[in-house]
């Protein structure tokens, strides 16, 4: 994606449209315009989130973490995303809407698609990396252009480990070497912007799983079987 669809989100007009359901908090359809320019995008409202118990409210500080993450390792998984103080609702995240076929999602990619395999593992290894506790079928999309993407990640970054995911079909397979060099500075050092969205305590943390990670060489496995979100789509 260019930086067109930065400047809409940073500085186009925001207009909701209409509630996306089945979410536990408010996820809401907007429109954003600048000049002739329009386009939709997610808008997550700090106001519409609903309180827990092991993050503190401004979860969408953890969605635009994520997408810089994302960024800074050069793997454009998650759509572009930013922070908007003037939003209708109040500050929150929007997120650049992805286009695609409503009924393909995680479980349907790894059965039909082989050649999605790759990226599946690589949105494997970030949903590690930011220790996503709810990595649902859904939150894997395959755009109208046949790009595989990873959304929602208002639940990651956690100090404690939380790792609740649907892909587990590459447990204990060999990381490749080109996405461990990727990941490797992030072992010593987590990027400031993404840093200044999360606490010390969650810094160290994505510091250690990098570590972690280097030491195995592989995708984690889970031997309790209970690693999974709910509902699983």
């Amino acid at each position: 994606m260019s930086g067109r669809e930065l400047t809409l989100l940073t500085e186009g007009r925001v207009e909701l449209l209409g509630r996306i359901p089945r979410g536990s908090n408010a996820t809401l359809l907007a429109q954003v315009s600048c000049g002739d320019e329009a386009a939709w995008a997610v808008y997550k409202p700090e106001a519409g989130e609903r309180p827990l118990y092991d993050f503190e409210p401004g979860l969408y500080r953890r969605e635009r973490a994520a997408y810089l993450l994302s960024e800074y390792l050069e793997w454009g998984i998650v759509p572009p995303t930013v922070i908007r103080a003037e939003a209708p609702l109040g500050i929150g995240s929007l997120q650049w809407f992805v286009a695609g076929d409503q009924h393909e999602h995680y479980f349907t990619l790894y059965a039909d698609s082989p050649e999605t395999h790759r990226i599946l593992l690589q949105i494997a290894l970030f949903d590690c990396v930011t220790n996503n506790t709810d990595r649902k079928s859904g939150h894997v999309l395959r755009g109208d252009d046949g790009r595989v993407w990873g959304i929602d990640h208002g639940l990651c970054f956690s100090a404690g480990f939380k790792l609740r995911t649907v892909i587990w079909d590459f447990a204990g397979e060999p990381i490749p070497g080109a996405l461990l060099e990727d990941i490797t500075p992030l072992a010593e050092a987590v990027p400031p912007a993404v840093a200044g969205l999360l606490d010390d305590a969650e810094v160290t943390a994505l510091k250690r799983r990098v570590r972690r990670l280097l030491q195995e060489g592989v995708l984690p496995v889970d031997p309790t079987g209970m690693r999974y979100p709910w509902p699983l789509v």
